[in-house]
């Protein structure tokens, strides 16, 4: 094969495959997939929505949840494999809209076309022996909002006219909406971030907006760390109002906030749906919870104070959760710390304690009689090899390895202010309670372009829906008066539009005073 023939086969083969990428049925079988390549964003959990979702996935499916985390599944609409899907479908639009676009204004420009020899071969004709007024007819088409070409000959004068160029403007407003659309939330998906945070109540709970204070965050591919806006946020109160069954009817974070590095001292009322704007970022609140404050006071009197929010396992806010000490039983003449001595307690917190056992479920998300049960683990908590852990739980492999030990005691039910003594003297003692609030901080600066197209997007359907397209042909000869009209799409008003038209451009009707506005 010589160069020459492979340059020509290789072009032709790009061709073949681009009219094919670029043609409309392939546009909708690429909507069709990006629509179901979407619905595991639906179905499960996603990090930048709620990060206390995912971490309940992967406790529940410790299996099956990192298989799904390797394939993107809980950040499926900045994967890959969406994205590839999306830039296809973005290509696809493009290349078959530019054309249609081209057509269409190509169409605008031409005078409307002449009619075939014979009237009594299209769907709706009329004849009339008289001879008609071209300008009249010419006139009441007009009047319609019809386009009209008037054609005088030797033999006749034929009037042409053509309707409803609306649907196909709006048809292509709509698909090139589509197309802001993603780029809206390209230029979103780029140039944007998002951060999860759980506030717990108090001044120690405060953060300020740094990567290193987030719980879980993502950033655009043009955004670094430094271009995050100098603010910090302070919870001082939650107030949450719930039905009988446990479900939520109000949520509200009395929350300070301070700009450009400032402490939080500006006061504001946060709730669902109603976001603080701080410097191009939205502070959104997502839920609520409860972070027990426990203290540890070990074999040598020192006390410590753990506040740990516990994640909720069910609409009674039912919360599992740890405390962990790693710093318990350091000897206070050596300074030296028994590696064996470190203490770590998992439990279940329940805002309303039942009555009767068994006592590990709330029976309502008011804290009406918070309990607390415990479990406690002594050994070598893992810390102190560096390794990230949950702070949501005890170190599984710790425990599986039999680093760490179960305290040889039943679990109780501690009430606000009471306490537990271990096997070794040591007490451990339920403090008290203070809600946290779950944030979410994002900044997303296509969010105003993708609200533009979607409402160019419903301009656009609209009349792609209900304009229909059609054309009247009105031919003045020697003998008579010839009507003819033809739709291209078909609905079931043209039939008694076309005859009220003929009706009155032969002068057998008056122009109704609001016909042009029923007829678009």
């Amino acid at each position: 094969m010589t160069a020459t023939s492979f340059r020509r086969k290789t072009v032709s083969t790009a061709r073949r495959w681009w009219r094919q990428l670029t043609s409309m049925r392939t546009a909708l079988v690429l909507l069709l997939i990006l629509a179901l390549a979407a619905v595991p964003g639906s179905l499960l959990p996603q990090r930048n929505l709620n990060i206390e979702q995912v971490r309940g996935y992967f406790a529940d499916n410790p299996e099956l949840a990192p298989i799904l985390d390797r394939l993107w599944a809980f950040d499926v609409y900045a994967s890959p494999w969406f994205a590839a899907i999306y830039l296809l479908l973005f290509t696809s639009l493009i290349g078959c809209l530019l054309p249609r676009l081209r057509d269409f204004v190509h169409t605008l420009r031409k005078p409307p076309p002449q009619p075939p020899a014979r009237m009594d071969i299209l769907p709706q004709h009329q004849h009339v022996d008289e001879q008609v007024d071209a300008d009249h007819a010419a006139a009441v088409l007009r009047k319609n909002r019809f386009r009209v070409s008037v054609l005088r000959r030797d033999t006749d004068v034929v009037v042409s006219a053509e309707k409803g160029f609306l649907r196909e403007a709006g048809n292509l407003l709509f698909h090139f909406s589509l197309i802001g659309l993603l780029i809206g939330m390209a230029y979103g998906s780029l140039h944007g971030w998002y951060g999860n945070r759980i506030l717990v109540a108090g001044e120690t709970g405060a953060f300020c907006n740094s990567l290193q204070q987030y719980d879980e965050y993502g950033l655009g591919a043009n955004v670094t760390p430094s271009d995050l806006a100098p603010f910090c946020l302070q919870l001082d109160d939650f107030t949450a109002v719930f039905l009988d069954t446990g479900q939520p009817t109000r949520f509200t974070a009395d929350i300070q906030y301070g700009q450009d590095g400032q402490a939080p001292h500006e006061p504001y009322r946060l709730e669902v749906n109603h976001p603080l704007e701080l410097d191009g970022a939205s502070v959104f609140l997502l839920g609520h919870g409860y972070a027990p404050v426990i203290s540890y006071t070990d074999r040598y009197g020192v006390t410590q104070v753990s506040t740990t929010p516990f994640l909720a396992d069910d609409a009674m806010l039912t919360s599992t959760g740890a405390a962990v000490f790693p710093d318990a039983n350091v000897d206070p003449e050596t300074g030296e710390a028994d590696p064996n001595a470190q203490i770590a307690f998992e439990g279940i917190f329940m805002p309303t304690v039942p009555d009767d056992p068994p006592f590990t479920t709330s029976i309502s998300p008011d804290l009406d009689n918070p309990g607390l049960m415990l479990v406690g683990y002594r050994g070598d908590t893992g810390l102190d090899d560096g390794q990230p852990q949950s702070v949501y739980s005890v170190s599984p492999e710790q425990i599986a390895d039999g680093s760490l030990d179960i305290v040889d005691v039943d679990p109780t039910v501690l009430s606000i202010g009471e306490s537990w003594e271990l096997d070794d003297g040591t007490e451990v003692t339920f403090e008290g309670v203070l809600p946290y609030a779950t944030l979410q901080v994002r900044e997303d600066p296509g969010e105003i372009l993708v609200l533009v197209f979607a409402i160019t997007v419903l301009m656009g359907i609209v009349p792609a829906l209900t304009v229909k397209r059609r054309r009247i042909w009105v031919r003045v000869g020697p003998d008579g008066t010839s009507l003819g009209g033809l739709t291209r799409t078909e609905y079931d008003g043209f039939d008694e539009e076309f005859h009220q038209l003929a009706d009155i451009i032969a002068g057998r009707e008056r122009q109704p005073e609001k016909m042009g506005s029923l007829t678009p």
